[in-house]
């Protein structure tokens, strides 16, 4: 039972890599006219959907997997607080996306919305790079 965990743990992990793109992605909208931003913009938010359920996924099965290792409470605290911070942050990016749809489809201009998920998908990146480092040096 704990190996299938740790490799539905892994899947997640795996799944959740698309932060690790998703600010070279971002910037690549700017290159864009407004039908390939929308479609950019629409595709990513479709990604970051299914992304949240590897969230989800990591959240039973790292929860599982704390409770069944000796590990110190500081390591817990800050690998929860930097998973609630992507989890988090990757709900708030959502709503710029979805500004960026609407603002191409009403002849607006969407750099300042796309601006706004650039910046945090780089802060959601910095995070799970953090998670990464904290995953394989556990103190």
């Amino acid at each position: 039972m704990e190996r299938a965990l740790l490799f539905l743990h892994l899947l997640g992990a795996v799944g959740m890599g698309f932060y690790i793109v998703l600010p070279f992605i971002i910037s690549k909208a700017s290159k864009l006219a407004g039908a390939g931003q929308e479609g950019l913009a629409a595709g990513v938010l479709s990604a970051n959907r299914i992304v949240q359920y590897f969230l989800v996924l990591q959240l039973i099965t790292g929860g599982y997997l704390m409770s069944k290792y000796d590990l110190s409470v500081a390591w817990m605290i800050i690998v929860v607080l930097l998973f609630l911070g992507i989890a988090a942050l990757g709900g708030i990016i959502s709503k710029p996306l979805k500004l960026v749809i609407s603002s191409i489809k009403e002849g607006k201009d969407a750099s300042s919305h796309f601006g706004k998920a650039k910046v945090l998908s780089y802060i959601i990146l910095i995070l799970y790079v953090a998670v990464i480092y904290f995953m394989y040096y556990s103190f």
